[in-house]
């Protein structure tokens, strides 16, 4: 029995793009695909068929390097705090494709407050 190789999938989803990014663990680029690199549609880009496509390609890579277990990180654009159409679909594409898949995290950035709104102590006054 071969030793597990362990990686870990960055998958960036908004409401306009897929980008399926495999490190190893020290973070060495294993490979990189995007929803513009499967399709050359931009309203398709983020569509869960795309996101399909472009895990089971960066799956494909990852596998011919060796590649056996994934942690899977789901980020997620700030403002929405959300995660776009394609993550589902790429997680489970992911797993199909043979990957082990270890743990599933999301590691949105969540704003806590922010900068000091202007207008002062009584609002903008109009």
């Amino acid at each position: 029995m071969s030793e597990e190789k362990i990686g870990i999938a960055h998958i960036f989803t908004s409401f306009n793009n897929t980008i399926v990014h495999i490190t190893d663990l020290s973070g060495k680029t294993i490979s990189r695909i995007s929803g513009g690199m499967m399709t050359k549609q931009d309203r398709l880009k983020a569509n869960p068929t795309v996101a399909m496509f472009v895990a089971k390609r960066a799956a494909e890579i990852a596998k011919g390097l060796g590649i056996t277990s994934l942690y899977v990180r789901i980020n997620a654009k700030t403002e929405t705090g959300s995660p776009g159409p394609g993550a589902h679909a790429a997680v489970r594409s992911l797993g199909k494709e043979g990957l082990k898949i270890i743990s599933i995290s999301d590691v949105s950035r969540v704003p806590r407050g922010g900068p000091k709104k202007p207008g002062g102590n009584r609002g903008r006054r109009v």
